[in-house]
């Protein structure tokens, strides 16, 4: 069986967990330092703090800016339910949006019609690792006549004066836009590097600062890093220094730090991945769009333009004119043929808990018409060119099997 999307784990990997492990140091420590300069190094925002995992990283985010009951968050109906439960967990009102057809990212359009006085965050997902359209909505967020619908209930969102934009890059690290990489293109962005992602640490995130004048990046990372550890001013490292136990609380934090060991992976990670993780995984894209390209029943995802460039996450391939049952019977054909594939996402209020809460996925059309005709093929480091043979094979036989096209 070809597998879905399985870790890269090499000697180089081993070697630098190796290397945490017999340091001594195995929470965060230098790793985790190192790592953060080197993100903030590689996107070109203003400071990077490390998270357990980009779940965390979302959530202390909204916190920060104070998101609460009574506050709407704007987010695309076509994401991971993650992007949706942090609003949740916060006690606002997830505000879901339409996408757009061909990028299956969130509608500008959409999100100007949806925002009110009670607006505090427009969540943008660059599904796939395909950017979103940030000149677009940087520009709606500082609009005279959106500001004036603006109510800020704090000192932070009477500081920013507007809606704060927090990407959901949970995909998209190193994808570019106007030549720019994805951590610099609007307030704060948070990544992922979950075990199934281009660059992991096995579970882990990244929130990238990028917030204007006069917020202090730096500033806002020492505070988030104190939150990240249940709102301690000195963190494991610093107090095992002569005279430097003691330590006070400020507020009720999180434990939301990432470790050296995490850190140790995306460290090697990092150091390769333009060069070498990024280009495999464009290559596998390239292989998958040729072989699909003239088929009639094949929409292709877009991953590049004149604009942007995409990390190469996950490969979403739309078959035209089918049902979801349909697209369920290719699936299943593909698996018995030996291939892992997947979908991303059902619309999040498809599922039981946003749908017993009210909302509803016909609200979202392009969202669910996307959603029921996409199959998500494997990418990962290690695929091999006769595997990828193997997937373009099986799907094209199975997708003839079921609709004879």
């Amino acid at each position: 069986m070809i597998p879905f999307s399985p870790p890269r784990i090499d000697q180089k990997i081993i070697d630098e967990v190796t290397d945490a492990l017999r340091s001594g140091w195995i929470t965060t420590g230098p790793k985790t330092k190192l790592f953060e300069k080197k993100i903030t190094e590689y996107t070109g925002c203003k400071a990077t703090l490390c998270t357990s995992s980009a779940t965390a990283g979302l959530t202390m985010m909204l916190k920060w800016f104070d998101v609460g009951e009574g506050d709407e968050v704007i987010l695309p109906a076509y994401t991971y339910c993650a992007t949706a439960n942090v609003i949740v967990h916060c006690g606002a009102k997830p505000v879901f949006v339409d996408v757009n057809r061909a990028d299956f990212n969130i509608s500008v359009e959409s999100i100007k019609n949806a925002l009110t006085s009670k607006t505090k965050v427009v969540i943008p997902v660059d599904l796939a690792g395909f950017p979103c359209d940030y000149n677009e909505i940087n520009n709606l967020v500082r609009h005279k006549d959106i500001i004036k619908l603006f109510s800020p209930d704090n000192e932070r969102q009477e500081k920013l004066g507007r809606v704060i934009v927090l990407s959901d890059g949970a995909h998209s690290i190193g994808a570019e836009y106007f030549g720019k990489k994805t951590g610099s293109l609007t307030d704060t962005s948070v990544f992922s590097f979950h075990a199934v992602k281009n660059l992991t640490t096995s579970e882990g995130g990244a929130i990238a600062l990028n917030l204007p004048e006069p917020f202090n990046n730096s500033d806002i990372y020492k505070y988030l890093n104190i939150m990240s550890l249940h709102g301690q001013t000195k963190d494991a490292f610093t107090k095992t220094q002569s005279g430097k136990w003691k330590y006070d609380v400020i507020e009720a934090g999180f434990k939301a730090n990432m470790t050296d060991i995490m850190a140790a992976m995306g460290l090697v990670e990092l150091e390769r991945y333009n060069e070498d993780m990024l280009a495999r995984r464009k290559f596998i894209f390239d292989r998958y769009s040729e072989a699909f390209e003239n088929m009639s029943w094949a929409e292709l995802p877009l991953y590049e333009s004149e604009q942007k460039v995409s990390s190469f996450h996950v490969y979403l391939l739309r078959i035209r004119d089918i049902t979801e049952e349909q697209r369920d019977m290719i699936i299943e054909r593909i698996f018995d043929k030996g291939v892992s594939v997947n979908v991303h996402y059902q619309p999040v209020p498809m599922l039981t808990f946003y749908s017993e809460k009210g909302y509803n996925a016909e609200d979202y059309p392009v969202a669910y018409d996307s959603y029921k005709r996409e199959i998500t093929l494997p990418v990962y480091y290690d695929l091999t060119d006769e595997q990828i043979d193997i997937v373009i094979n099986s799907v094209k036989v199975s997708v003839k099997e079921v609709t004879g096209k």
